[in-house]
């Protein structure tokens, strides 16, 4: 069974980003492929990583649902859920030391819920052939209320270095704990961090009751990127960002 990394915060907090960097700790340091999971809506881990998207699970299921309204003639005389197996599997971006699966925007009215479920069966699913899995979850809360984040080994709940994005992650380790969710262990990582004002949003962390991972300074590397429309897979191994992310996994004893 694969070692599941998860990731959770509020908007702008630079998730994408560590979720990113946790790949590519995973591919250099531990040698072994990695399953990357876009669980996000609003998708843009496959930005991060440079690879282009080709099908969402949201369009897959947008497709089997129009497959049958209009009661057509399934393939081999395939069962439809033995279709969706076949269409996710071929949904999967191959890239050098990774594959990705991305939720996608479902169309329609109350899609999310359905999309959510999907991705975790089928993270649970390709978990068992995959030794590493990252979890680049949507902004806020609702993921975890809806139960997509479940059966982690480590949850990284990311922090801007603002009382807000504390008190966010205060909120995100509270509703671990009341719904009970099969989390190992759970960390925050403040990101975006310049000079010292992460020491005093350390102390309030620490009174908050959460484990504080590290802090990960602003880097001018990654808005340069940016800028050039590169992915931040591509920030130099020397980058602040790179070693301060490579730090803090090294210090949580992935195995």
């Amino acid at each position: 069974m694969a070692f599941v990394i998860a990731l959770a915060g509020k908007g702008g907090t630079g998730k994408t980003t560590v979720a990113a960097l946790t790949i590519r700790y995973i591919i250099e340091k531990k040698k072994r492929p990695v399953l990357a999971v876009d669980a996000d809506s609003n998708n843009c881990l496959n930005e991060a990583l440079g690879v282009d998207i080709h099908a969402t699970i949201g369009a897959l299921r947008e497709e089997s649902l129009d497959i049958i309204r209009s009661g057509a003639e399934r393939p081999g005389g395939m069962s439809m859920e033995q279709i969706f197996d076949y269409q996710v599997q071929q949904s999967l971006i191959e890239s050098k030391g990774f594959d990705l699966m991305v939720m996608g925007r479902p169309e329609g009215p109350g899609c999310y819920c359905a999309a959510n479920n999907i991705i975790r069966k089928y993270t649970d699913k390709l978990s068992e052939t995959y030794p590493y899995v990252v979890i680049d979850n949507e902004a806020g809360m609702e993921h975890l209320s809806r139960r997509t984040t479940h059966k982690v080994n480590v949850l990284l709940i990311i922090s801007d270095p603002t009382l807000r994005g504390i008190q966010t992650a205060k909120r995100i380790n509270s509703l671990v704990d009341e719904l009970q969710l099969d989390i190992e262990s759970r960390a925050v990582i403040i990101n975006r961090v310049r000079g010292d004002e992460g020491e005093e949003l350390k102390k309030l962390a620490v009174e908050y009751g959460l484990q504080i991972a590290g802090i990960v300074p602003q880097d001018e590397e990654i808005f340069s990127l940016d800028l050039q429309g590169k992915p931040v897979f591509q920030l130099p191994a020397d980058s602040a960002a790179v070693k301060a992310t490579f730090d803090i996994l090294d210090s949580l004893q992935i195995p």
